[in-house]
């Protein structure tokens, strides 16, 4: 498994007590076919959906332990949220995809997961918002929809370079670094 996208952990390393816990959440589904068919689509540039599922159950893990919310539901959700099989940049109505893909990603989780929780499937089905209607019920509903945003801009950041040149790349990763270090001071405070 690789490690999330910014982050510099690596999601191998069974002897670090978050890595342990993260991947007894989601080792029941990763090495399931259906789970692993999600490598052969791209989501952001060029990160396939697989990897963008791992960064979104990665960072809901590290926010729903942050905010109080059940971490185990958070993870399975951010790992389920995409799941689904067609490449929706080739679609005739990309922007369809925004509204109708969690409800499918929804009904391929139930199938692969029998004990889905109502947490998870709210968060399934509600981490496109504000384009889905309801606002997130549960915190781990808000956990997955934040990672699944935070998750998006890094992937797309990262990648930048490749498409703006290198330059851009450096302003693009000065831009997260000071995100990150809004968010540091407001925790001081």
């Amino acid at each position: 498994m690789k490690k999330a996208i910014g982050s510099r952990i690596d999601l191998n390393d069974m002897s670090d007590p978050d890595v342990a816990e993260f991947r007894r959440y989601i080792d029941e589904f990763f090495d399931r076919k259906n789970v692993k068919r999600l490598e052969n689509f791209y989501q952001h540039f060029r990160t396939s959906r697989l990897q963008h599922s791992v960064n979104v159950a990665y960072y809901s893990f590290k926010i729903a332990k942050k905010i109080g919310a059940d971490p185990k539901s958070a993870t399975r959700a951010g790992l389920l949220h995409d799941l689904y099989w067609y490449d929706w940049h080739k679609m005739g109505l990309p922007q369809l995809h925004a509204f109708l893909h969690p409800r499918l990603a929804l009904r391929n989780a139930e199938r692969l997961a029998e004990d889905l929780s109502e947490r998870e499937a709210d968060a399934i089905l509600k981490h496109m918002w504000p384009l889905c209607l309801g606002f997130p019920k549960y915190k781990e509903s808000l956990a997955v929809t934040l990672a699944d945003k935070y998750a998006a801009a890094l992937e797309v950041t990262t990648q930048w370079g490749k498409y703006f040149g290198e330059s851009s790349m450096k302003k693009a990763r000065g831009s997260v670094k000071k995100v990150k270090s809004v968010i540091t001071e407001r925790r001081k405070k």
